[in-house]
């Protein structure tokens, strides 16, 4: 079987969590499950635990989603795992959240099987059924998508910042982590962390000052021009 772009494995399980900003131990129990007070909990991502500490591209796709509904809406993980196995019997594939066709034609409709099937509450679906039949994406699904590109039916870039920003996380790109055209946004963080003014990172790497200006938000760092920034 030929490896697709969601079976590659480009990070560790520490270098995923700090691309999806998450707590690298909360990432290891959605990919393994593990015990807890003396009661075994299966993996949310995974089907089952492989013992792996690489992450795939794939798994952090899914993690990207998962961790949507968990840091934003506050979902318990009992409804996701439901939910993601359910999907994943349906379109029989590995990463279902991955892959372009529970969004798209047909596919909606078994979405909102296994939305119904998990017992996902509905206020926290992806998309659901209008009264003339229509399937509409929901808050949750619009800001999934508006934030990771396919092609080929597969999930192949995110943009962690929306559609619009020029930050994209790419397999293809710098091993997986956040860059501007190219250049990882916490190498730009490091120039003005370590003094230079915003605008010479800007001339020294041949970008746009907005586009560097949006890497620094990225990474958390104050963009006042022309002077020293520091760690916000």
């Amino acid at each position: 079987m030929s490896i697709t772009v969601l079976d590659r494995e480009l990070y560790d399980v520490p270098l995923a969590a700090g691309v999806l900003r998450m707590s690298p131990s909360t990432l290891h129990w959605w990919l393994e499950g593990g015990k807890r007070h003396g009661r075994f909990y299966d993996p949310v991502i995974r089907p089952e635990p492989t013992g792996n500490k690489a992450v795939t591209w794939g798994e952090l796709v899914e993690a990207r989603y998962l961790l949507g509904y968990r840091r934003d809406l506050l979902v318990s993980l009992a409804s996701l795992r439901r939910f993601i196995a359910d999907v994943r019997e349906a379109l029989n594939v590995p990463y279902p959240l991955a892959h372009e066709r529970p969004w798209v034609g047909e596919g909606r409709r078994l979405l909102v099987s296994a939305q119904r099937s998990s017992e996902l509450p509905e206020e926290l679906w992806a998309m659901w059924v209008a009264e003339s039949g229509q399937i509409l994406l929901t808050p949750p699904g619009e800001s999934f998508l508006e934030r990771v590109e396919f092609d080929d039916d597969q999930a192949v870039r995110i943009r962690p910042v929306g559609k619009e920003s020029s930050i994209v996380i790419d397999p293809q790109v710098r091993f997986g982590m956040a860059s501007v055209h190219g250049i990882p946004t916490e190498a730009l963080a490091g120039q003005v962390r370590a003094g230079d003014p915003i605008e010479m990172v800007a001339e020294d790497f041949e970008l746009p000052l907005d586009h560097v200006i949006a890497a620094l938000n990225y990474e958390k760092v104050s963009t006042a021009p022309g002077r020293t920034s520091e760690a916000a």
